[in-house]
């Protein structure tokens, strides 16, 4: 099987492990990777026996399929080049700074025939899998993702940067149209908003309750989701998916008593998953699990919370 000859742009904390990983994979080739700080290129191209460069225009033609990790304001340049060039695109969320440019970025995917993945990772969080198989309708949903403060990120609001993994979970998993959004949120550490809770009511009834801090003392990344028959809780950090349901015997008179059932898939690389699936949507011509029009809901949802609180 001929490999896929790949590159990685931007060799910032995410973009060295995406280095790592198509390195790793038998059935394609890292040619290059490429960041404006020499020192940070060279660093990750001796990790992973490929090429540095400081200029992505240098590779524009020369490779099958990029990944890309750059600041959130350079998605929408960088994409395009590659897109145009005949490259297919697996891009670091949120997909774009704006909706204008996720739909000019859909659009040409499109009509340049080419693989265009967004990389909301917690969709292949091995946990996020088995809830699956379990789940039948979202009735209401609470989800806290904290985390300590970090400089990395900060090019923008908690809700892009943190909250949108989960905002995007739970439009995959409701799929209903968002009726209502009620937010509230402040800064503390940085100038946008570090802190915030999303009230997001869906037109089918179901309810979302979402909480998003990077000024948290220690890292937690929990979803519960209540249905009829089940109360499912998702542990992102540890992999782990615990299901609660009514048992046969009673815990009071009258009060049934609760059977838990927990998955637990700590070992799983979910990155590693996440590349394979977009190489994988490369040489068979599938669709990619988080396409760029599921890049773009939860970017609109996103960005509607954040003119809330603005």
């Amino acid at each position: 099987m001929q490999e896929i000859q790949t590159a990685v742009i931007g060799t910032g904390h995410l973009g060295r492990f995406h280095a790592l990983k198509f390195h790793q994979l038998k059935n394609c080739k890292l040619v290059a990777v490429c960041d404006t700080d020499p020192g940070k290129a060279q660093e990750v191209a001796a990790e992973t026996s490929c090429r540095p460069v400081t200029d992505y225009h240098e590779l524009l033609g020369q490779v099958e399929a990029v990944s890309i990790a750059v600041p959130t304001d350079l998605h929408f340049d960088v994409v395009r080049d590659f897109l145009r060039n005949r490259s297919h695109v697996l891009v670091e969320k949120p997909i774009t700074a704006t909706l204008e440019q996720a739909d000019e970025l859909i659009s040409l995917a499109k009509e340049c025939n080419r693989v265009l993945q967004v990389g909301h990772l917690e969709r292949f969080n091995p946990a996020i899998v088995e809830l699956e198989r379990e789940l039948k309708e979202a009735l209401f949903i609470e989800s806290h993702r904290l985390a300590p403060y970090r400089i990395r990120g900060t090019e923008v609001n908690v809700i892009l940067d943190l909250m949108i993994h989960d905002i995007d979970i739970i439009l995959d998993i409701v799929n209903s149209d968002v009726n209502k959004i009620d937010a509230r949120g402040i800064p503390v550490l940085s100038n946008d908003i570090d802190i915030a809770n999303a009230r997001i009511t869906f037109e089918n009834g179901c309810v979302a309750n979402v909480t998003a801090s990077r000024v948290s003392m220690a890292t937690d990344r929990k979803m519960r989701i209540f249905q009829h028959d089940a109360y499912l809780s998702v542990d992102f950090q540890n992999s782990e998916l615990a299901v609660y349901r009514k048992g046969q015997h009673e815990l009071y008179p009258g009060v049934p008593n609760i059977v838990v059932q927990k998955t637990s898939c700590a070992e799983y690389d979910a990155l590693l998953v996440e590349i394979e699936s977009f190489l994988h949507c490369i040489r068979y011509g599938t669709q990619p699990k988080v396409s760029g029009q599921d890049g773009k809901r939860a970017l609109e949802t996103a960005i509607s919370i954040s003119k809330q609180l603005a």
